[in-house]
């Protein structure tokens, strides 16, 4: 990528770098809510629910802004984790936090799908055989969901990589800190002559996003395949 400058690349790369984190750090966590939601009947499932796919429809500003006052260093939960040196304000593992957060509900809405797609019945039979639930889900379960699991990854890190409102309310816009892709466009759209950098970003993100798009039906397609035969 040659023809972007120092400070564009420097943006590309901690997108990508966000992003990763973001998607790997979430997507344990997402196949757990994933599969309880698919397959758990508990008090408060509707609530929980609600929690996953809220990000969805907050504004991003609102869910940055909670993230904030919670990850803070005065937060409930900022504050006891920057006394042993964990900070998420204003840096960039508080901007991968951010995309995750708001990447989540996609992850686990794909993920749930493949899911809800398996016979549990099949579960069930490797149950009378002897398996744990643990190991009927790793045996049974998760090779039947895997291009689930990949999509709904793939998902979250393209949504992770354009996260944008939520980002700049918890961490800022600080070069070389925790300025994202869609933060170098906003700051090269704000002074004279950025046009042609927020292009090339645009161009970035575009050309990512529809690898993200391509790669995920494909995988839908391979999942619907596989429930068929």
């Amino acid at each position: 990528m040659t023809w972007l400058g120092p400070e564009e690349w420097q943006a590309v790369a901690l997108s990508l770098r966000v992003s990763a984190v973001a998607t790997v750090v979430s997507l344990p966590i997402g196949i757990f809510i994933a599969y309880a939601l698919a397959r758990w009947r508990f008090p408060g499932k509707q609530v929980l629910n609600g929690i996953v796919h809220l990000p969805l429809i907050l504004p991003p500003v609102v869910t940055g802004y909670l993230l904030l006052l919670t990850f803070g260093t005065q937060g409930p939960i900022g504050a006891p984790l920057a006394k042993i040196g964990i900070t998420f304000a204003f840096s960039w593992t508080g901007a991968a936090l951010a995309a995750g957060i708001m990447a989540f509900p996609l992850m686990v809405r794909a993920i749930r799908l493949s899911i809800e797609a398996v016979d549990p019945r099949l579960e069930q039979a490797a149950g009378t055989l002897g398996a744990s639930r643990l190991w009927s889900f790793a045996t049974v379960t998760l090779p039947l969901i895997l291009p689930g699991i990949l999509a709904g990854a793939i998902l979250a890190f393209a949504k992770a990589m354009g996260e944008f409102g939520a980002t700049i309310t918890f961490v800022s816009n600080i070069p070389g800190r925790t300025q994202t892709l869609p933060s170098a466009i906003y700051a090269f759209l704000q002074v004279p002559d950025g046009e042609n950098a927020a292009l090339r970003l645009v161009l970035v993100s575009v050309a990512i996003a529809m690898l993200a798009l391509i790669a995920s039906e494909v995988l839908a397609q391979r999942l619907a395949r596989r429930m068929r035969t």
